[in-house]
């Protein structure tokens, strides 16, 4: 695959944050971007890098009317030694075919992927923090272009990836959140798209979201779509619980994201001994264990964060606190490992770093 370069002229280039212990997530994007196109008849072509700009689309393009759209979430790091890795990013390369299939839009390569990727890095590696807890997000993305009205799939696509220095997701970084368990909203039920990373999952959170902030929460705890009485995910994360010395979170069903984090905290926690079961947990044994003390961790793992504890959680209209609200062992632990692993500051024994040639 030939990339054509085209890269912003250095006096137009974007100042670098100077307080990069500070930066806020997503606000702020590098000066370029990968584009490709598809078209049914004659697959991907024009694969290129260019400046950072607003994009063009006929007002009929699917994605607009019919929610064509899919992206992934991965991060880039810097190492003390000045080398730039990527964590487990075949993970999501095999995921984004997954959710393109899901969504009947056409695969891309896992090498093309990479490639593309590792191109646009080299030309923005400047943008990758140097601080420890601060990593470069790549969002790649491929929407529908096709202008056309009436539902099926489109014939034309658009995939990019931009990028963007990030800190910690949450205000509140690696401290306790609060949750809020909903009950008049879902995210979505098995046999629909909530296995696959689509827009239109995360535009069905946005209501309860809303109602959670603005009750004083943070993310919401979603209840599963049919019988509203199995956990879920936590806003746009997995979950985990640690009922006495087992750490329990629910089974892939169809409904949730397999996340690469939790499929990271899956493999740790079985390497260091810990019994991890995946199985459907209901939210009546969640509060019952909170109040017997039983639950002695609970926290959300997803690319964004890694690793958010969560302290409480509002369940019909009554607060229980995990853990006296602070951190638990575990979560603390595993939050040290994978981002040791992530910054080359642990023994990576599972292979999960790749190490860019940049």
């Amino acid at each position: 695959m030939e990339i054509a370069l085209q890269p912003l002229d250095p006096a137009k280039r974007r100042p670098k944050p100077a307080d990069e212990k500070n930066l806020v997530f997503g606000r702020i994007f590098s000066d370029h971007m990968f584009m490709m196109d598809h078209k049914t008849e004659e697959g991907w072509q024009d694969p290129r890098i260019v400046p950072y700009h607003l994009l063009e689309m006929d007002p009929a393009a699917m994605v607009l009317h019919y929610g064509q759209g899919i992206f992934e979430g991965l991060k880039a790091y810097r190492w003390p030694n000045d080398r730039i890795c990527l964590f487990r990013s075949d993970r999501n390369w095999e995921r984004w075919n997954r959710s393109a299939r899901r969504m009947c839009m056409p695969e891309i390569d896992v090498e093309v992927q990479a490639r593309a990727l590792e191109e646009l890095l080299r030309l923005d590696k400047d943008w990758i923090p140097h601080y420890v807890g601060s990593s470069l997000y790549l969002r790649p993305t491929m929407i529908a272009t096709e202008p056309h009205l009436g539902v099926r799939p489109a014939s034309q696509y658009l995939y990019y990836i931009i990028t963007g220095p990030v800190g910690a997701y949450y205000a509140e970084g690696f401290n306790p959140v609060k949750i809020y368990v909903s009950e008049e909203c879902v995210r979505t039920v098995r046999g629909g798209t909530g296995e696959a990373k689509t827009m239109a999952n995360y535009a069905s959170s946005l209501y309860a979201a809303e109602i959670a902030k603005k009750k004083g929460f943070t993310q919401v705890l979603w209840l599963d779509g049919v019988e509203q009485r199995y956990v879920d995910e936590v806003g746009t994360s997995n979950i985990f619980f640690r009922i006495g010395d087992e750490l329990v979170t629910p089974p892939l069903t169809g409904a949730i994201l397999p996340g690469v984090t939790r499929d990271s905290v899956i493999q740790l926690a079985g390497h260091w001994g810990i019994k991890v079961i995946e199985r459907k947990i209901t939210i009546d044994e969640v509060v019952e264990t909170a109040q017997s003390g039983e639950l002695k961790d609970m926290f959300a793992s997803g690319t964004a964060a890694v690793i958010s504890p969560v302290g409480e959680i509002s369940y019909r209209d009554r607060m229980y606190r995990i853990a006296d609200g602070r951190v638990g062992e575990w979560a603390q632990k595993l939050y040290d490992e994978i981002l040791g692993i992530q910054y080359g500051e642990k023994e990576d024994i599972f292979g999960w770093v790749k190490q860019l040639n940049i």
